[in-house]
């Protein structure tokens, strides 16, 4: 696969070479303007964010994948996918962070679309405040809030150039109706998440008009993590208007929606089939 940067310089070197060329040429400016758009979609080999990973594949985008510890199941999504790649990354360890990002712009010289959709959680009874002790409180936020800060401001500059293209480049955030809602598994949980939204508010203010900002908050999501979650899929199947969970594709749906768009920014879409509405 030719990346970006390559591209450029060989469109470079073209435009320096006799008329003759000029069919060259013109093949080499076809071939950049028609390059796949790129998403990283953090924590992607599984749940929510493969199906995010795999619906931005189907519409389009060259797709990076992350997790922190899964590389084979990434390896082998990446090549399910065809036009993709997987890096592995911690995202609670600073440097890994930088890595993360400078590897999925070098990959193909680009970067049009961050989805933050990697996070942690603890799950520690509301009303039992001594269970959440300092360590938990500093492990989510960092994991929840400063990384996916700290992704957004390594990509800043190639999502600026990305808007150079035509269109505003675009980061979603995965966050909680556990940060709309006082609910959540944990108090710290919750709270990373409130923040992470607001965060989102702040960064599509700073960011504009070149790069959108929104957030996607879901409710209850059918995983393998929530399956034995006997408590919480009963309240969804009975007082959510949509009478069930969601799925991570619906999930994956509003990602892809919030990415098509060309205008909508510091938007929280509560996503939890009308929960909050009971």
């Amino acid at each position: 696969m030719i990346s970006g940067s390559k591209l450029v310089e060989a469109f470079c070197s073209a435009a320096s070479q006799p008329s003759s060329r000029k069919v060259e040429k013109y093949s080499l400016i076809q071939a950049l303007n028609s390059a796949s758009p790129v998403a990283l979609v953090t924590g992607s080999t599984s749940g929510i964010g493969a199906a995010i990973a795999r619906r931005l594949s189907s519409e389009g985008y060259a797709v990076v994948l992350h997790s922190r510890s899964s590389a084979e199941t990434g390896l082998a999504l990446a090549a399910e996918l065809g036009k993709a790649t997987y890096i592995q990354a911690d995202l609670a360890d600073d440097a890994d962070r930088i890595r993360l990002v400078r590897e999925a712009i070098s990959w193909e010289g680009r970067l049009d679309v961050l989805v933050n959709n990697a996070g942690i959680s603890r799950v520690i009874p509301h009303a039992d405040l001594m269970a959440a002790s300092p360590a938990i409180w500093h492990e989510l936020h960092e994991v929840n809030v400063v990384a996916p800060f700290r992704l957004v401001a390594e990509a800043e500059t190639a999502l600026r150039e990305a808007a150079r293209r035509g269109r505003p480049a675009c980061i979603v955030n995965v966050s909680s109706h556990a940060g709309v809602r006082p609910k959540g598994a944990s108090i710290p949980y919750a709270t990373s998440k409130a923040a992470l939204n607001h965060v989102t508010r702040l960064l599509a203010i700073s960011l504009a008009p070149d790069i959108r900002v929104n957030t996607v908050a879901p409710g209850l999501v059918d995983t393998p993590l929530t399956a034995d979650w006997t408590a919480a899929q009963q309240l969804w199947r009975e007082r959510s208007p949509m009478r069930r969970a969601a799925r991570p594709e619906d999930v994956a749906q509003i990602v892809a929606m919030l990415v098509a768009s060309d205008y909508l920014t510091g938007e929280i879409v509560l996503s939890d089939g009308g929960l909050n509405l009971t």
